[in-house]
């Protein structure tokens, strides 16, 4: 894969993706070095969801060179999932060892609140495809295990710093549909019965093809709703960005912690 010339020069350690109304890290916390619009990159998708800017941002923080997705493509967006998880690949090709994904999320675990904090330990993939199927690419392993997806002993560091600053931190397992519609209470019921705590429309396919490649995974849901059947009100995008702007500057502290001790 070619990468582009101003995030092979930046040599990123790091890759970063900001989920829906999450992208603000990048300007709050980061020592930027670059912006590169995905619209610049022939042959690349664009973010079409309001809360995503669309655009690379390459920074650092304690001393860790860092690439950000400000914004990540959907397969309900259209884009096919090897599109998709294009962004990973291009971050593995420029020495990326390591990814956090972010997102926003509906709590279906009853002792999860709008503004909670969740890491992922598993995840369920009900996407009905996968990210590998007809993959031309000969990088990584084709028939990956996917027993632990996501780095234990990272998530260990995280859960006592966070612990020690009594910022609550769920562990639990998420479930990923295609969107863009939200889940019927029907939907919800079913989800909760196969063991998901949070229900999104992102992250396993990126998880699925950083496995592949050998990247060391940590994933972090922000619970912006509680989901259909649990919640009072009707679900809305607008509810998602307002909750992800509310814990702001938790969540940049959670992220940070994260970036610490990867």
């Amino acid at each position: 894969m070619n990468v582009p010339k101003i995030i092979e020069e930046f040599r990123p350690q790091l890759g970063l993706i900001l989920g829906s109304g999450l992208g603000s890290f990048a300007e709050d916390r980061l020592e930027v070095t670059f912006r590169l619009s995905y619209g610049e990159l022939p042959g690349f998708p664009v973010s079409t969801v309001p809360g995503h800017v669309g655009q690379f941002v390459g920074g650092e923080f304690d001393g860790k060179r860092i690439i950000c997705m400000q914004g990540r493509f959907h397969l309900y967006e259209g884009y096919s999932p090897q599109a998709v998880t294009l962004p990973i690949r291009l971050m593995h090709a420029a020495g990326v060892k390591a990814l956090i994904a972010t997102n926003a999320a509906g709590g279906i675990n009853p002792n999860y609140a709008a503004g909670d904090f969740m890491m992922l330990e598993d995840h369920i993939n009900f996407m009905a495809t996968n990210p590998l199927i007809v993959d031309s690419s000969t990088e990584g392993i084709h028939f990956p295990d996917m027993s632990t997806v996501y780095d234990a002993e990272w998530r260990e560091r995280l859960r006592d710093w966070a612990t020690a600053k009594e910022l609550p931190l769920h562990e639990g397992v998420y479930l990923a549909t295609t969107g863009p519609s939200f889940e019927t209470p029907a939907e919800i019921r079913a989800f909760a019965a196969l063991g998901a705590d949070a229900v999104g429309m992102s992250t396993v396919p990126e998880a699925i093809v950083a496995t592949t490649l050998g990247l060391r995974i940590l994933g972090i849901s922000c619970i912006t709703n509680l989901a259909a059947g649990i919640s009072d009100s009707p679900l809305t995008h607008e509810e998602v960005g307002k909750t992800a702007d509310r814990v702001r500057g938790r969540f940049a502290d959670l992220l940070e912690a994260a970036i610490s001790f990867c």
